[in-house]
């Protein structure tokens, strides 16, 4: 939050990292017998989607996907969600917050900062 402050940073997410993070919950829901074993993990998702909804979210829209399609192309070794990221970022000229460096770094035309380490 410093860091945000301090630079008078935007802050979003992309609606990848949304999916990504609901299928995370999602699975681990699965996984739990149905009832009052579930109870904490409803509970969690719950906060994640209210704090989900608090940000701006970017889209994946079609100079998203055109750009994901051509760094395909470029990085067939990358995952695929790490790719449609980098793009939604180099759509919106945002720079990807993450710890993933050592990926992201190979993505010609992305900005990729880590602040947590």
């Amino acid at each position: 939050m410093a860091l945000i402050e301090e630079r008078d940073a935007d802050v979003y997410t992309c609606i990848v990292a949304v999916e990504e993070t609901l299928q995370g919950w999602l699975a681990l829901l699965h996984r739990l017998r149905a009832g009052r074993d579930q109870l904490a993990a409803y509970a969690k998702l719950q906060k994640c989607v209210e704090a989900l909804l608090t940000l701006n979210i970017l889209q994946f829209d079609e100079q998203a996907a055109g750009l994901y399609h051509d760094l395909r192309r470029e990085l067939p070794r990358l995952g695929t969600m790490d790719l449609k990221i980098a793009a939604i970022c180099i759509a919106h000229e945002a720079t990807l917050l993450s710890r993933n460096l050592r990926d992201f770094e190979k993505v010609p035309g992305l900005r990729v900062e880590n602040w947590l380490d």
